[in-house]
């Protein structure tokens, strides 16, 4: 899996929006303070855009599938890429056994789409851009901070060695 944040946007916008509420002039302090109340007190951290580059097995996706409010999400298509040449281990999450990459590669010779659509694996690696915002990321990360798959941890993870201002996504322990 491959996480790359390939721009941010907004932070000194946000932080102008934010200084409106205070008739003041825009303070990252005033940020700091408010950025993990929750609720509308963190709406500055919306005003952040972020895209990301996310190589994920489709499993992975299927999950970050589930955060649909200030997210986008373009991706690399089967439909349109599966059958643009023989696949390896490489394209899968940990590799998968050589006779199913065999049976698969195969159906991508034979060119039949479906069958090699309905039996790619779920550790397939697909590419997608993302565009989102410092508060949906916050919310992803206080969610999936514990979870069991552990792309989740290196998501986080790669997230806070990246972006910009860590500390308004990943909560300091």
């Amino acid at each position: 899996m491959k996480v790359k944040v390939i721009k941010e946007a907004g932070f000194d916008e946000a932080l102008l929006g934010l200084s409106l509420s205070y008739n003041s002039e825009p303070s990252k302090r005033v940020l700091d303070k408010l950025a993990w109340k929750g609720g509308g007190e963190s709406k500055a951290l919306e005003s952040i855009c972020v895209w990301i580059d996310l190589a994920a097995p489709r499993y992975f996706h299927q999950q970050v599938d589930t955060y649909r409010v200030g997210i986008t999400k373009q991706s690399e298509s089967t439909m349109h890429t599966l059958m643009r040449g023989e696949l390896t281990n490489e394209d899968f999450e940990g590799g998968i056994q050589e006779t199913i990459l065999a049976w698969i590669n195969q159906a991508i010779c034979n060119n039949d789409f479906d069958w090699a659509k309905r039996h790619l694996p779920e550790s397939f690696l697909q590419r997608r851009v993302i565009c989102t915002n410092y508060k949906t990321l916050q919310n992803m990360c206080m969610q999936r901070k514990s979870h069991r798959l552990p792309e989740w941890q290196l998501f986080i993870s790669s997230l806070q060695e990246q972006l910009a201002h860590p500390y308004y996504v990943v909560r300091p322990e």
